[in-house]
């Protein structure tokens, strides 16, 4: 892992789940013009497990102390193990959070002033909440937006398949299930070519590999598909 200070370009790699999250936060919108309602979201980059989120009347940083304290207790996250990465939002960079994770040995990064991609797997994750077809325009009440998250999230973490994830879904690799799942494929695929060779032009089957690593900004090469 390479956090970085200032504005130097964050390097961070993520080689299983618990090593580097991404939290954020966004807007939902509420019943009338300017009401907002505030979703905070941490993202473990590895297996894009939705470990923490919650619905807020406002964006404050004594609120996400205590998304990021409960979510690391949840998922019994021990000193200098974790890496927690985030845009320069206030809440971000505020001296609670700072001292907060300080006192957990955790490390801190942040993306670049002004630079919207050194933060992907949370935005990537924003946007799949946002173009699913029965996200609203509207919440009529912070109820609401609570019970379509709760919805969305166990969704996201246990049923989407991610392309990025060799089709798997997040909790798969979260919990170290997917490579007992993967052989279960490989033996489905195997047995279907050995009955039909036909049926399979270039060479037998096999399911897509897990990835390994997962970076924010790998050096000198594309970055990893987040989705």
């Amino acid at each position: 892992m390479h956090p970085y200070a200032g504005g130097h370009k964050p390097e961070l790699v993520a080689c299983q789940p618990n090593s580097v999250w991404s939290w954020d936060i966004t807007k939902l919108h509420g019943p009338a013009k300017w009401n907002y309602y505030y979703l905070h979201v941490i993202l473990d980059i590895f297996s894009r497990y939705v470990v923490g989120w919650m619905v807020a009347s406002r964006e404050s940083a004594a609120l996400a102390e205590v998304l990021i304290r409960q979510t690391c207790a949840k998922q019994a996250i021990e000193r200098d193990q974790l890496t927690i990465h985030a845009d320069r939002g206030s809440s971000m960079t505020s001296k609670p959070v700072a001292f907060l994770l300080a006192d957990l040995g955790i490390t801190q990064s942040h993306s670049r002033p002004h630079v919207s991609n050194d933060n992907p797997f949370s935005e990537a994750q924003f946007k799949t909440l946002k173009y699913r077809p029965d996200f609203p325009g509207r919440f009529d009440s912070i109820e609401a937006a609570r019970t379509h998250c709760h919805i969305f999230f166990g969704w996201y973490n246990d049923e989407h398949r991610h392309t990025g994830l060799g089709l798997h879904t997040a909790a798969d690799i979260h919990y170290g299930l997917a490579e007992t799942i993967r052989d279960k494929r490989a033996t489905v695929l195997a047995s279907a070519y050995a009955a039909h060779p036909e049926r399979f032009v270039h060479k037998p089957p096999e399911p897509p590999k897990i990835p390994n690593t997962s970076w924010i900004n790998r050096p000198d090469q594309p970055q990893e598909e987040t989705q």
